[in-house]
């Protein structure tokens, strides 16, 4: 199935040219069109997964995915398509969920694919989309406090991100049942007390690494120069709340709702700058808490059935070969 003779385009004459290309049985329209998002001067991004040719399955170099700069044009092997999404890498999930008027490529192979789409979820999505959540709120976080902020107002924040990060250390290391670790505001700037009684050291390692990476990011904003402009910035807070969103229905059980209808009016109202940053931070915080709530009450898997998705992957491999 092609959408409106997209490929026909000589943009597109790569996917016809290219023998490695000739198997896809999956491709989309992603991005802010998926999403819903879009503007007059959106792009059109594709990805897509192909069933990889017999000599890169069984040869010496193996193929895993295909770039195309000019177009913005992803394609993954599908092996490791599913590595991606059994890992549960939110750009790839929610591939499977876009609308059907986002399909350009959906063979026999694809719609098995995207009707199994289920068997790829598990509770691994708290961690993903919930990290990618929080790297968008840092990176707005970040340049609000590079640009604007009070000396006072980035300590805060600060203070904040790092205090955000105690929830993820809690959940991703070796819990503080014998000890605690806080943050609070002194004269001379942030300090800390720390008390942690027989602790790992690998996990005391990783909070530690993790803790002065985001300090040192910081250390280094006022030191560069490329401001980023409103409209990146907005466009960030956009993904974050629908990143959340998103994250949050997987959680409960309504499967991949890539395009947020019943939300894209307030995900466009942030859009366009028609919240300032204060009112975006304050409803990240609401869905944030919803995200949580999800994630303690998920019935998905700990971890996809790895069984299931092999026999999914022979049958997609026989179809191709039979």
């Amino acid at each position: 199935m092609e959408m409106n003779g997209l490929l026909a385009k000589s943009d597109y004459n790569f996917i016809r040219t290219n023998p490695d290309l000739s198997n896809l049985i999956y491709l989309v329209m992603s991005g802010s069109r998926a999403y819903g998002t879009d503007t007059f001067e959106s792009d059109i991004d594709l990805r897509g997964v192909l069933i990889e040719p017999k000599h890169r399955l069984l040869g010496l170099e193996p193929f895993e995915q295909f770039e195309e700069l000019h177009t913005d044009t992803v394609i993954y092997g599908l092996r490791k398509f599913a590595t991606l999404l059994a890992k549960a890498n939110p750009n790839t999930i929610e591939l499977l969920g876009v609308d059907e008027d986002c399909i350009v490529v959906m063979t026999a192979q694809g719609e098995l694919l995207r009707k199994n789409s289920g068997l790829f979820l598990s509770s691994r999505i708290a961690s993903s989309f919930g990290n990618y959540a929080l790297a968008q709120l840092r990176r707005l976080q970040n340049a609000l406090y590079r640009d604007s902020y009070t000396e006072t107002q980035k300590l805060e924040h600060l203070k904040t991100t790092l205090n955000a990060q105690m929830e993820h250390f809690q959940r991703t290391y070796s819990n503080f049942s014998g000890g605690k670790i806080e943050l609070f505001a002194g004269d001379s700037g942030l300090r800390f007390d720390i008390e942690l009684k027989d602790y790992p050291v690998v996990d005391f390692v990783g909070i530690y690494s993790e803790m002065a990476s985001i300090v040192k990011s910081y250390n280094k904003l006022n030191h560069r120069n490329n401001k980023k402009s409103d409209n990146q910035l907005f466009k960030h807070a956009m993904h974050l709340i629908r990143l959340l969103m998103t994250g949050t229905d997987i959680l409960l059980g309504k499967g991949i709702v890539t395009r947020r209808r019943e939300e894209q009016s307030m995900l466009m109202e942030i859009r366009s700058g028609g919240m300032d940053f204060e009112e975006v931070f304050a409803l990240a915080n609401d869905f944030q808490i919803k995200f949580h709530e999800a994630a303690k009450q998920t019935v998905l898997p700990y971890e996809p059935d790895s069984k299931a998705i092999d026999d999914l992957l022979v049958k997609l491999y026989e179809m191709e070969n039979g």
